[in-house]
């Protein structure tokens, strides 16, 4: 058991454990770590608590906190980022010069700029061992490429979603949970994938926010086209509002009234009109 704070480093917000020792942080706090890339800025996630190693993470690398970052830190910083515009120049034209099959995402010093990395998508295996000591003759740095993902390439890069905010990923999501069309179909969204894909191409992130809340509230909603008895009467379902939470029954042509749940007796499973329900209805009291 070790005693560590979770630190995101790089633009890629990379979650690595560092000792603080006898230094007091706080969430949030802007702090200067030694890793095993070299020394890095990064900003605290998560409070300081046990980490144990286990047979997944025993390699893991436990990095130091060597300070809460200071002005000066901070003019390194922006430093570091006028030296990472000139590197990805170098880097481009490189890449070029190779006629290597990928794009350039972006790249980063480490803090110590004792290490670069490069961030680059791409649809096929990339052979970049030329490239890499081509680089590090003209720049005389260690290179580290990353290959990421279309999501991940989205949170480096930042946007603005189709909800007229900032990308999720780049303001507060952490990890990229799986999401699938059916998420949207449960959700009775229409099924126009241009519609329901970010700008990584990929689905929307946000379908999976609420779709636990819509399955949990189905679940306890009779089938559309059951039909049903309520307190004013006998009627077929219709439609279901999850987000008022109330089911949308037919009694009769424009006659559609709300009812929670709970007020509502399933009959049958019957798929079927108004009209076939009275029938029914008939042949019981006979």
């Amino acid at each position: 058991m070790t005693m560590a704070v979770g630190v995101l480093v790089r633009r890629t917000k990379d979650k690595v454990y560092a000792q603080a020792g006898a230094l007091t942080v706080n969430l949030n706090d802007k702090v200067i770590i030694e890793t095993e890339h070299g020394v890095e800025f990064g900003i605290v996630c998560e409070k300081e608590k046990n980490i144990e190693k286990t047979k997944e993470n025993k390699e893991m690398y436990m990095g130091k906190v060597l300070r809460i970052a200071t002005e000066n830190d901070l003019i390194r910083l922006q430093n570091n980022e006028s030296k990472n515009a000139q590197a990805r120049v170098i880097v481009s034209k490189k890449i070029q010069e190779h006629n290597l099959d990928m794009k350039l995402t972006c790249v980063q010093y480490t803090f110590d700029r004792t290490k670069l990395f490069i961030y680059y998508t791409s649809d096929t295996r990339v052979d970049f061992r030329e490239l890499i000591k081509d680089l590090a003759h003209s720049l005389k740095k260690r290179i580290q490429m990353v290959q990421i993902g279309v999501r991940d390439e989205s949170r480096i890069v930042g946007g603005v979603g189709t909800c007229g905010k900032c990308l999720c990923c780049q303001m507060f999501l952490k990890d990229f949970s799986s999401v699938t069309i059916d998420m949207a179909k449960y959700q009775d969204l229409s099924l126009n994938t241009s519609k329901l894909s970010g700008l990584c191409g990929r689905l929307m992130c946000c379908l999976a926010y609420e779709y636990e809340n819509y399955v949990q509230f189905k679940n306890k909603c009779p089938r559309v086209g059951t039909l049903v008895s309520t307190p004013e009467g006998k009627g077929k379902i219709v439609s279901v509002d999850c987000v008022k939470e109330v089911c949308n029954v037919e009694f009769s042509e424009n006659d559609i009234k709300q009812f929670p749940p709970e007020q509502i007796k399933k009959k049958n499973n019957i798929d079927g009109k108004p009209e076939d329900y009275k029938k029914e209805e008939k042949n019981d009291n006979l």
